[in-house]
């Protein structure tokens, strides 16, 4: 995975701020999901992390520390940059203490934002990630040569349970929805009565068990599946 391919997340209800983000992130060539609210950002976040989240103090419903100290309770570590109207240090320390990485009074220079963004993303993405090697447990999958090792022992895959092992070990102990494995992976939706998904996920196990490994790949009952352990 390179910076390109990163997802940021932003959470402000300023249509105007969002705006002037969202074009400067894309050009950046980041992924951008913006929420106007917290509730629907906790809950996307729920079905997957992103990469970063750029997050205002101020909202309709939760703030942003309240939706700090949620992310930070279930365990997740996405690098999180708050934005706020506040300057005095009680309020930035508040802020760090709930959960915040990194904390940008406004009004910001657009270029300081990219730049404590870019240092968050260093810190949180894994180097070996960064280069093409994404590893969780003791798989170890090349992204550049399509290559996959559990252990010691090379493990054989066809493009599609490539690109489910894949999608999967870039977002790891995240439970992704049907819906979402379908678009990310094959590009579209599959008619609702399908069961190749489900196919190729008994493949991908097959595979990834062969030699009596303990199952990462794990089924979410009415939601989807989440590469974890037991």
């Amino acid at each position: 995975m390179t910076e390109k391919h990163l997802n940021i997340a932003i959470v402000d209800d300023d249509p105007a701020i969002v705006t002037a983000l969202t074009r400067a992130l894309r050009m950046e060539n980041y992924d951008i999901t913006s929420y106007a609210d917290g509730t629907s950002a906790l809950r996307a976040f729920q079905a997957g992390s992103p990469d970063a989240i750029v997050l205002d103090l101020q909202l309709p419903d939760l703030d942003g520390l309240e939706i700090c100290r949620r992310i930070r309770r279930a365990g997740d570590d996405v690098a999180i940059l708050m934005l706020t109207a506040r300057d005095a240090v009680n309020d930035r320390v508040e802020g760090l203490d709930a959960g915040a990485d990194d904390y940008l009074v406004k009004p910001f220079d657009l270029a300081e934002l990219l730049a404590r963004l870019r240092a968050l993303l260093r810190r949180h993405v894994p180097r070996d990630v960064e280069q093409g090697i994404v590893r969780f447990e003791d798989v170890t999958l090349n992204q550049a040569t399509r290559e996959v090792v559990r252990g010691e022992r090379s493990i054989s895959l066809t493009r599609i349970e490539f690109d489910l092992l894949e999608l999967f070990m870039t977002h790891p102990r995240q439970v992704l929805t049907r819906d979402q494995i379908l678009d990310l992976v094959w590009g579209y939706q599959f008619d609702s009565t399908t069961n190749s998904l489900a196919v190729y996920i008994g493949y991908l196990r097959r595979k990834l068990e062969e030699s009596g490994e303990p199952r990462l790949l794990q089924t979410v009952r009415g939601v989807g599946y989440a590469l974890r352990t037991a």
